[in-house]
């Protein structure tokens, strides 16, 4: 075999490897995605909805009150889309907060709860769950099949956007990390994990719109918190504090990226 005939050979099999490789993807892809469908016919996150809602009603804390009247973004007590504005400025903290964030104002001002308190066993399992995942999947379940619309109109939005961007691609840690590292490019994917760009609008919409989510892996709910707090574990970050304003604003880039796609949580996740 002469020298021209052994490289169109090694193109001709570097070709087939690829297809080979294309139709192995889209294969599993196909699987995995039936396998959402099949679980996803009967959620388990709705008895998360469920408790959420009952907790969202029950009088607690040593004001014996409810949440009822909690202003979660469109006024007190109105959870009806309310999850698709978040994270938004509140002018009675004079800060930008998420779900999570404003559900311990509410617990604070309204239940007379301290902050350990309501925060106490945030990412818990089983017999150490705390209100918060429930909480979360009923009011954000409220919010199916509206669009996000989150705002950056104000100053203080606008700042924690451009905060939030910047955390996103910013590079530390042991490994030269950053979340644009796995979120930034497109067509990434870790072992049969596919990896959404989410600085591209599209995916984002797909991505965001789905959490908080019912892992099923772990048998639990896992909120939007929960997902960036593990996204800083494995890039060998220190653990962000719970609600805090740094969060917060990686969430708000990343809620305003997604925005115009229609919410469709909490969804089942691996």
């Amino acid at each position: 075999m002469n020298p021209i005939q052994r490289a169109v050979s090694l193109v001709c099999a570097a070709c087939a490897l690829a297809a080979f490789g294309v139709h192995a993807q889209s294969s599993t892809e196909q699987e995995i995605e039936k396998y959402r469908q099949q679980v996803g016919e009967e959620n388990p996150a709705e008895l998360w909805e469920m408790r959420g809602e009952a907790l969202w009603k029950q009088p607690r804390g040593p004001k014996h009150a409810s949440l009822e009247q909690c202003d979660i973004g469109l006024g007190p007590g109105v959870v009806k889309g309310a999850y698709t504005v978040l994270p938004k400025y509140f002018a009675d903290t004079g800060k930008v907060q998420d779900l999570e964030s404003r559900l311990v104002t509410c617990m604070e001002t309204l239940q007379g709860l301290t902050r350990e308190e309501a925060t106490k066993n945030h990412f818990g399992s089983g017999p150490k769950r705390s209100p918060m995942e429930a909480l979360v999947a009923y009011i954000t379940s409220e919010s199916r099949g509206i669009p996000m619309h989150v705002s950056v109109s104000r100053p203080e939005e606008k700042e924690a956007y451009e905060i939030g961007k910047k955390m996103f691609f910013y590079r530390a840690g042991p490994h030269d990390f950053a979340c644009a590292t796995c979120h930034g490019h497109p067509n990434l994917r870790i072992r049969l994990q596919d990896l959404p760009n989410l600085t591209d609008p599209k995916d984002a919409q797909r991505a965001y719109t789905t959490w908080p989510g019912y892992r099923v892996s772990q048998g639990e709910v896992r909120t939007m918190q929960h997902r960036l707090n593990d996204c800083y574990r494995q890039q060998r970050f220190p653990e962000p504090g719970y609600a805090s304003d740094a969060v917060t604003a990686l969430t708000m880039y990343l809620a305003v990226n997604a925005n115009g796609g229609k919410y469709n949580g909490p969804a089942v996740k691996r």
